[in-house]
């Protein structure tokens, strides 16, 4: 039985005239917005607020960066900003000799943090499988790890 593939998946369907579902939302949502704010506040105050909502509704709606939607350029950059980070340190030649640990020894290498026993059968257990032909029980591993 053949079955058909669906080709162009990346492309969103265009719903409202030339605009898609999103568009249609950022633009609407924006305009909405603004005509709140002209509603609520005195003209000059409200010009001077709808311009950056009137704007953020427009790059979100077309504006691009790599290929890759404004939306998810600022979904990352709050993930970046709230999100933890791993600072990783590596000793230069300038700095070798000045700094030694509380033993006495030079830190010459850079730490790296040891696996569990199960971490590491299991690492194991995934590597034998994928590079192996024939499947192996996880029972087999025991043995050799």
């Amino acid at each position: 039985m053949r079955f058909q593939v669906p080709q162009y998946i990346e492309v969103e369907d265009k719903i409202f005239g030339p605009l898609t579902f999103k568009q249609f939302v950022y633009l609407a949502g924006a305009a909405g917005l603004c005509a709140v704010l002209f509603t609520l506040l005195p003209k000059f105050i409200a010009i001077i607020l709808s311009l950056p909502v009137a704007g953020l509704g427009l790059a979100l709606a077309f504006f691009k960066v790599n290929e890759r939607p404004f939306a998810l350029i600022i979904e990352d950059f709050f993930k970046y900003y709230v999100g933890g980070r791993l600072y990783i340190w590596k000793r230069s030649e300038e700095t070798k000799g000045k700094a030694d640990d509380p033993a006495g020894k030079p830190y010459d290498q850079v730490y790296v943090p040891k696996l569990s026993q199960s971490k590491l059968r299991d690492l194991t257990f995934e590597l034998d499988v994928k590079n192996q032909s024939n499947p192996i029980t996880k029972d087999q591993t025991k043995d050799t790890v």
